[in-house]
C-alpha cells in the first residue's frame, strides 16, 4: 500500500516483489491521473512515508546493538541501496530521540546517503512525477528539521521556482503539534509546512458524539485556533474511520460545518462524500452546499459573535471576492435555537445557503440587519445554517 516502502524510485515499472505493476496501475497510470488532475485545476499532494523500511532482501546483524533486522535492500531501480548504515541504531546516530513504527527498520536520517536519497525522491517526485506537495507520514519518527529541509528546497517546474504544499501527520496531544508547528516555521521560513487538526478532531468528535459537549470550548487548543494559516481541518480519514474511539460516528455534518466555513484548509473525507452519503449533492443539505459556502464566502478571519452550553455564531468578516458568512451551531435537540448578534453588515439581507438539523432540514427564514448590523439567526435542532450577505445588484 506504499506504507512500509521498499524502492522509493519504483511506481510501477519494474519487475520485483512479485509484479510491476503497484496496486493500483503503472508509472505512466500516476502519470496520466497527475496531468488529467492538473488539467482540471487540481493539485495532487503524495503520500511520503520517510520514516521505516520493509521488504528488506536480507538480514543483517548489526554490530552496534548485534540485532539482527531486515536491513539489506538493493531496489531494481538502483536508487537507495540501503544497508544496515542506514538505519538505527547506526555510525551516525546511535538513539532515534523520536520514535518507531513497529518494528521496522527505522531510517537514520543523519546518514548522508538517506539523507541525500530521500531529497532526491522528493525532489523527483515534485519535478519529474509532477506532485505538488506532500503529505509527510508519521512525522513523529524524525527530526522536523528533514520536513524543513524538503519544504525549503528550491524545486524547479519548467524553469520557475515552484513551492509545494507540505503538510505533517502529527497525531499527537495540542502542545506537541504546536511545538513541532513552531520546530518547522522559524522567522526565516519561506514556505510553511501545515499540520493536520487532530486536536480539532477530537473536538469535533465530542460534538458529534458526546452528550453536552459545552460549544464555548470548541476550538480551545486547536491548530486552527492558534495557526490559522497551517491547519488542514478534517473530520475524518482513513487512520481515524477504522474504530468507534477514534471516528465520529453521529450527526457528522456538524463537523463538516464548522470546517467548511472556518479558517484553515479544510480536508473532505472521500468516504464521507460518496461512500457514506453526506454530499445532498443538488441540495443544501449536504458537504456539497458546504463546499460552495466555503469556495464563495468563506474569506477573511474568525469573529465569534456568541457562544453559550448549546449555541455558537461565528463570522467570516470576508476578503476579496469572498465576502464573508456567518454560521450558527446549535447543540440542543429539543427544537431550533438562536440569538441575537452584531454582524458587520448593517442594513442588509442575510440568507441561508446551506442547512441541516437531526429532525428538522427545513430552511431558514431570510434575516435583515438593522442600521446597527444587528440580527436573530438560528439553526434547527441538532443542526446548523450558514447565512451569507446577499450581494449588491
Amino acid at each position: 500500500m506504499g506504507y512500509d516502502p521498499y524502492d522509493y524510485f519504483d511506481l510501477g515499472e519494474y519487475d520485483q516483489k512479485g509484479r510491476t505493476e503497484t496496486w493500483f496501475g503503472t508509472k505512466q497510470d500516476l502519470i496520466d491521473c497527475i496531468t488529467s488532475a492538473h488539467a482540471n485545476s487540481l493539485q495532487v499532494y503524495a503520500d511520503v512515508v520517510l520514516n521505516h523500511n520493509s521488504g528488506g532482501d536480507a538480514q543483517e546483524t548489526n554490530p552496534i546493538d548485534k540485532q539482527v533486522r531486515w536491513t539489506k535492500f538493493a531496489p531494481k531501480s538502483g536508487r537507495f541501496p540501503r544497508d544496515w548504515t542506514s538505519f538505527h541504531p547506526s555510525v551516525y546516530e546511535t538513539m532515534d530521540g523520536f520514535g518507531t513504527f513497529g518494528d521496522m527498520p527505522d531510517l537514520c536520517h543523519r546518514n548522508p546517503d538517506v539523507y541525500k536519497a530521500l531529497m532526491e525522491y522528493t525532489r523527483w517526485l515534485i519535478e519529474d512525477i509532477g506532485f505538488d506537495g506532500f503529505r509527510f507520514d508519521f512525522v513523529s519518527g524524525y527530526g522536523p528539521w528533514m520536513v524543513r529541509g524538503i519544504a525549503e528546497y528550491r524545486y524547479n517546474r519548467g524553469g520557475n521556482l515552484f513551492r509545494p504544499f507540505d503538510v505533517g501527520e502529527c497525531w499527537q496531544s495540542d502542545r506537541v503539534v504546536d511545538e513541532w508547528l513552531a520546530s518547522i516555521n522559524t522567522a526565516t521560513m519561506d514556505n510553511p509546512v501545515s499540520a493536520f487538526d487532530f486536536p480539532l478532531h477530537y473536538k469535533l468528535k465530542g460534538l458529534c458524539d458526546q452528550y453536552g459537549f459545552d460549544l464555548r470550548s470548541l476550538s480551545d487548543g486547536t491548530v486552527v485556533q492558534k495557526f490559522p494559516r497551517q491547519a488542514v481541518t478534517f473530520v475524518d480519514n482513513h487512520d481515524t474511520i477504522r474504530d468507534s474511539g477514534n471516528a465520529i460516528v453521529t450527526d457528522k455534518l456538524l463537523a463538516y460545518a464548522f470546517i467548511l466555513t472556518c479558517e484553515g484548509y479544510p480536508s473532505v473525507f472521500w468516504q464521507d462524500y460518496f461512500n457514506f452519503d453526506l454530499a445532498g449533492r443538488g441540495t443544501a443539505n449536504g458537504i456539497a452546499a458546504l463546499i460552495k459556502a466555503h469556495e464563495g464566502y468563506a474569506g477573511g478571519p474568525t469573529s465569534v459573535l456568541y457562544a453559550d452550553h448549546d449555541l455558537y455564531i461565528m463570522q467570516r468578516d470576508g476578503f476579496a471576492t469572498q465576502p464573508g458568512l456567518i454560521l450558527v451551531l446549535n447543540n440542543r435537540g429539543d427544537g431550533w435555537n438562536g440569538s441575537s448578534v452584531t454582524t458587520e453588515w448593517r442594513a442588509k439581507r442575510l440568507k441561508p445557503i446551506a442547512w441541516w438539523g437531526r429532525d428538522d432540514s427545513s430552511k431558514p427564514a431570510d434575516q435583515w440587519t438593522d442600521l446597527n448590523g444587528a440580527a436573530e439567526l438560528w439553526a434547527a435542532g441538532r443542526g446548523y445554517a450558514v447565512y451569507v450577505p446577499e450581494k449588491d445588484t
